[in-house]
């Protein structure tokens, strides 16, 4: 897998934003994604420039991935294809390479639609690692590789859906946020999520999830220590998974009308 010289951009409406500046100030950013525009749909080029050394995409092609002005500047917006789900034919999805780590973190702003759909559910952006992109059903070995992507479900609520060695069913894990969660529509909501691998052989890797609401405080929806995300050393922290779609299995997981995300100040740090 080619590996990008990664450009780290800071913008003066990101600075000027708290989360922002905490993280330069610690100065361990890996990679920040920004959008060049021009405002529209997104092109395979534009699209290649800004997420440089991936192998595959979903949803960009088929005219699903805009560019749009937002108060800080430029974000990604993400159309669902009613009827449909998947990335493939509803979302988007790519798999982008970063220097491999034993634990990195992935923070970004979603916005949902006004009019959004939830349905059943549908898989937000998230971290990987290993030879092979352990989703879809594809169980964890400890040498292929593992997944943490957040989820919302129906009304509203979130969670974090995780490939491991210990899942108590065939697929992923679903780590519930706490009951009362709910993602709020049109408002953006900051999201944290923190991998840190586990010794080859002992069950104590971490998954940390954090969310902001608009100007609420910030809560620590998911913490676990008993992770086992490998049992070899030679595989870590090494890509952004970023697929969102409906689904879900089925088309019972399917959105019935337009709806969309927007995605923005997406950073990866150590």
């Amino acid at each position: 897998m080619r590996r990008p010289l990664l450009t780290l951009v800071v913008t003066a409406g990101w600075a000027a934003a708290g989360w922002a500046a905490a993280a330069l100030a610690r100065g361990d950013e890996v990679a920040r994604i920004v959008p060049h525009g021009p405002p529209g749909v997104c092109t395979v080029a534009t699209w290649r420039a800004d997420w440089p050394g991936c192998d595959f995409e979903d949803g960009v092609v088929e005219g699903r991935l805009s560019v749009v002005a937002s108060a800080a500047g430029l974000a990604y917006r993400v159309d669902y294809a009613p009827h449909e789900i998947g990335p493939e034919r509803g979302g988007v999805g790519w798999r982008f390479p970063v220097p491999r780590a034993e634990a990195l973190e992935l923070a970004y702003t979603v916005t949902f639609s006004r009019d959004f759909d939830w349905v059943k559910g549908g898989k937000l952006p998230g971290l990987g690692g290993g030879p092979e992109n352990v989703t879809g059903g594809r169980p964890a070995t400890g040498a292929n590789g593992f997944s943490a992507r957040l989820m919302w479900r129906a009304d509203g609520r979130g969670e974090a859906y995780v490939y491991h060695l210990h899942p108590p069913e065939k697929h992923g894990e679903s780590l519930p946020f706490p009951r009362d969660f709910r993602f709020p529509t049109d408002k953006p909501v900051r999201v944290r999520l923190r991998i840190g691998m586990n010794a080859p052989g002992r069950r104590d890797g971490r998954l940390d999830v954090w969310v902001r609401p608009g100007d609420a405080a910030e809560e620590h929806v998911v913490s676990r220590a008993d992770m086992e995300w490998r049992t070899v050393a030679d595989i870590g922290v090494d890509s952004v998974l970023f697929q969102t779609f409906h689904g879900g299995g089925d088309r019972s997981w399917a959105p019935t009308r337009p709806c969309s995300t927007c995605y923005e100040g997406i950073i990866v740090s150590r």
